[in-house]
């Protein structure tokens, strides 16, 4: 669990930087340059989500059961993934209703994915892995809200409508693929 702690601790830690050091973040791309920057950024979260990740994969191999979560509360990570997924690809979609009322899609799919595996995960450490994320995401959403939010474009029917179907196959995809493949796990 160690290795899982010290990955999120860098992932987390970089993603968190403008929350709570903006202005040092700031001071640092002036000093270094905003590729440097970028670059170093990249390096350090993708070190730290590699070892969050794989610490993960090792925390399961001997779990400590923290609450046996009911059955259903597979069914429920199920519907709430729905939304997660829709909110990511707002995030990328130009010129849709959902970021230009939300702001900040993305930082709500965490949220919304954290919060669903929370219910249906009882380990020791899916609680300290997913609580990270909730945590973190509460907290950037917050810091975010208070940011001036760029000018976006006007947002228009056919670019939301299409940020649901691209959300929704994406969902399709994953759940009834991916998933097992990646963590071992089966949707349902």
């Amino acid at each position: 669990m160690t290795v899982m702690i010290l990955g999120l601790i860098l992932f987390l830690g970089a993603h968190s930087v403008r929350i709570f050091a903006d202005d040092w973040r700031r001071a640092q791309i002036q000093r270094l340059g905003e590729m440097p920057w970028k670059v170093a950024f990249s390096v350090v979260s993708l070190l730290g989500l590699a070892l969050a990740i794989w610490g993960f994969g090792q925390m399961r191999l001997d779990p400590v059961w923290v609450w046996s979560p009911p059955t259903g509360m597979r069914h429920a990570v199920a519907l709430l993934m729905i939304p997660a997924f829709v909110l990511l690809v707002a995030t990328y979609v130009p010129g849709n209703h959902l970021k230009a009322k939300l702001g900040h899609p993305m930082v709500l799919s965490v949220k919304v994915w954290a919060l669903a595996h929370l219910l249906a995960n009882g380990r020791l450490g899916d609680i300290i892995f997913f609580g990270a994320f909730l945590l973190w995401a509460v907290l950037d959403f917050r810091a975010a809200r208070r940011r001036p939010r760029p000018a976006m474009s006007s947002p228009r029917l056919a670019n939301t409508a299409a940020t649901v179907v691209i959300g929704l196959v994406a969902y399709y995809v994953f759940a009834l693929h991916l998933h097992v493949w990646i963590t071992g796990v089966p949707v349902m």
